[in-house]
């Protein structure tokens, strides 16, 4: 029996429909067609009540909890934001300071983000990789930027955005086994307990 790796994707976006939701879900089948996986998918909308009071991860209710708890067992992230005003959403930033410090040492992530238009292309590398470089995670070489120009309503109508996609997913691939094949995930799963 092949392994099935743990895809846990986050999309930032509070509104549906949403371009972000659409790239997460472009990206996750991507990921699909060229490594077994299970993903899991956490949308920021429902969640932005239950954690916009919070200021301790002890005030969450469980079902956040769990979603904590996925993103901080995931064998891949893919993360997405819609940019505003330069950067990553305040309630996505806000999801992640809930996450533990040590949990995501060594994980994979994919970085997407939308935006209005391609100015904010920067915000893969300006934003998006240091927030995950303080968890240390290993933030994949290839990040999938997306302006409204890429669809068409609220599906992916780019063929060169369809193209980065998949490259962006045969380019993962091999480092989400090698990543694998280095961390001891009982030695992960500990530092956060």
């Amino acid at each position: 029996m092949t392994r099935k790796y743990k895809v846990v994707a986050v999309s930032g976006n509070v509104q549906r429909p949403s371009r972000t939701l659409v790239l997460v879900e472009e990206l996750i089948a991507a990921i699909s067609d060229v490594l077994p996986i299970e993903a899991r998918t956490i949308e920021l909308g429902p969640l932005a009540p239950q954690i916009g009071g919070a200021l301790y991860r002890s005030q969450l209710p469980a079902s956040v909890e769990a979603d904590l708890a996925a993103i901080e067992s995931a064998d891949l992230l893919i993360v997405a934001s819609p940019v505003y005003r330069g950067s990553y959403t305040g309630l996505f930033k806000h999801l992640f300071d809930f996450v533990h410090h040590e949990a995501l040492i060594d994980v994979p992530v994919l970085l997407a983000a939308t935006g209005g238009s391609d100015r904010h292309a920067l915000v893969i590398d300006h934003q998006l990789r240091p927030l995950f470089s303080f968890f240390q995670a290993r933030t994949l070489p290839l990040g999938v930027y997306a302006s409204e120009q890429d669809f068409t309503g609220y599906a992916v109508g780019s063929e060169a955005l369809k193209a980065r996609i998949a490259l962006t997913a045969q380019r993962a691939a091999p480092l989400i086994g090698i990543a694998q094949a280095e961390a001891a995930p009982a030695a992960r799963l500990a530092r956060v307990a």
